[in-house]
């Protein structure tokens, strides 16, 4: 890319080379087009928790149009140079959809200097994952009151150049820690769960498999993801107060990790929104999770008493990886804790530099050049701001994208497909006759669809509807419990749909790909979250 589309924020890394690139792990967390300060905030994400160093030819993180994606070609061919061919295996987790025979371009890697490349950070890695962890009690415990006292010293900085010194000696710094720990815990969670899935289907089934692990955390406390749902239910109920409330979840929402939104802190009337959104649920929260925790023990109980003789490791098992996912969502909600005192870092920057929140639209190095006087980054704010709005009118790209991509003129084709873009394709693959994904939370239900864009429109769901979306994250959590199931186009069994869904009970197809283009409100369908289908009734 030239330096005069990076000035003017046009990002498009589909530019750099043939390449296959995934939005399934980051949409969730990052749902719309972000503003160049978030994407600079989320490149020292990556740069802290992806130990491997790399030429720059080759990112693995990329930004597409304003949003997010990172490169699957890279980690399929870095595999590939330990003889692993992990392509046919990335279609759950990594991918988010249940298409399995993509044909992702690979790169050329000498196997010795790939090696000599990775295998330093691999090692690093697990040692990261093994030493971390230990600090994570202190970590959670100090992160709050830490994120308090910095809120207040960037309130209280009427010096630009302290300002900035404060960003670089105790901000960033704080930020920097909180990703390698999440990173940390991630992979303490994440191979130990799926070794276990895999085992638990072999010994007792897939229906069991799925039940034992439908709820991630077991029969203990709901995962952090959920807890703002809990904590409405409390709030409603008198056994929470509204300040605790806003203390523990205020910093929760659908556009938590985006700097330019605003957050409860700055809106008075939030918490009144979120309670009258939860009144509309027919459903008592603690019942579910009740019911739930209840069906949980009864296939346990099934699977130990078929096989006495692993009862024992398997769960303890369980309960590693229970507390595994835990301490992984914890940590999340911490790093954004701390996401949100990044957007007071540049809204005080903004007002001593006078450039407002003209500043999202500069990286965090420029607005730490007009801490520090210089100026001429401000330049470029117009331009930015033009393109932030003509990406963000046009609709989610696809979650796979092959090659190079406009994102204008895709948007232009009437015959886009939503789940997939193949620039090597001469036109699109028709869609089948089911709609499939795959399966976030079992159980059947039928009902009419609701299909909804953003957690704004959450007042349109009605009771028994299936919501329909492209992806979830924690500001859509207080619709749940009206849903007869949910459907989205990207997700894995461990996106924020599949885990809260299976906590409350609720029947849950996720990375369907192309379900808001093939379902419309009104339509009543049949899901069936075991099998990870979606069935249209005439």
């Amino acid at each position: 890319m030239n330096a005069n589309s990076l000035i003017a924020g046009e990002w498009n890394d589909s530019l750099t080379g043939e390449f296959c690139w995934s939005s399934a792990n980051t949409r969730e967390a990052i749902p719309d087009v972000m503003t160049p300060s978030t994407w600079a905030l989320w490149q020292i994400y990556y740069i802290e928790t992806n130990p491997v160093r790399l030429p720059d030819r080759y990112p693995f993180c990329g930004n597409i149009g304003g949003r997010p994606y990172l490169n699957l070609s890279l980690v399929a061919s870095l595999y590939r140079t330990i003889g692993k061919d992990v392509r046919r295996e990335m279609h759950g987790d990594i991918l988010g959809l249940a298409q399995t025979d993509l044909d992702i371009p690979l790169i050329p890697f000498p196997p010795l200097s790939a090696l000599w490349l990775v295998l330093p950070g691999m090692i690093q890695a697990r040692r990261y994952a093994s030493r971390n962890p230990r600090t994570l009690p202190e970590f959670l415990a100090a992160t709050p009151a830490e994120c308090r006292r910095l809120r207040a010293q960037i309130a209280e900085t009427r010096d630009p150049q302290a300002l900035l010194t404060l960003w670089r000696a105790a901000l960033q710094p704080a930020f920097a820690h909180a990703c390698r720990l999440l990173r940390s815990v991630t992979m303490q969670f994440t191979d130990p769960y799926n070794k276990l899935r895999l085992d638990l289907a072999r010994l007792a089934g897939e229906a069991e498999a799925n039940t034992l692990l439908s709820n991630v955390a077991g029969p203990s406390a709901p995962l952090e993801s959920l807890m703002p749902l809990v904590g409405l239910s409390q709030v409603a109920g008198g056994a929470l107060s509204r300040e605790a409330y806003l203390e523990r979840y205020g910093h929760r929402g659908p556009r938590e990790l985006e700097l330019s939104a605003p957050g409860q802190e700055e809106d008075p009337e939030w918490l009144d929104r979120r309670l009258a959104e939860f009144a509309r649920s027919p459903v008592e929260v603690e019942g579910l999770l009740a019911r739930h925790r209840a069906e949980w023990e009864t296939a346990w109980r099934r699977v130990a008493a078929a096989h006495p003789r692993q009862a024992d490791a398997l769960r303890r098992r369980l309960d590693q990886v229970a507390a595994a996912a835990q301490a992984r969502e914890a940590v999340r909600s911490e790093v954004t804790r701390l996401t949100r005192v990044v957007r007071r870092y540049v809204l005080r920057a903004g007002e001593l530099t006078d450039l407002g929140d003209g500043l999202f639209f500069l990286s965090l190095d420029e607005i730490a050049a007009a801490l520090s006087g210089d100026l001429s980054a401000a330049a470029f704010i117009p331009a930015r701001r033009e393109i932030y709005r003509r990406y963000s009118a046009l609709p989610p790209y696809p979650a796979v994208i092959i090659g190079r991509f406009d994102p204008f003129a895709w948007a232009a084709d009437p015959y886009r497909r939503q789940d997939l873009f193949d620039a090597r394709a001469s036109s699109p693959s028709p869609a089948g006759s089911a709609i499939t994904g795959l399966p976030g939370a079992a159980g059947r239900a039928e009902g009419r669809v609701r299909r909804i864009d953003c957690p704004e429109e959450g007042c349109l769901l009605q009771p028994g509807e299936v919501l329909v979306a492209v992806t979830t994250n924690v500001g859509w959590t207080p619709l749940f419990p009206r849903a007869a199931a949910i459907v989205t186009d990207i997700g894995a069994p461990l996106s924020h749909a599949a885990i809260v869904a299976r906590e409350l009970g609720i029947p849950a197809v996720v990375g369907c790909g192309n379900a808001t283009a093939r379902l419309k409100t009104g339509d009543r369908v049949r899901v069936d979250g075991g099998r990870g289908v979606v069935e249209l009734i005439p």
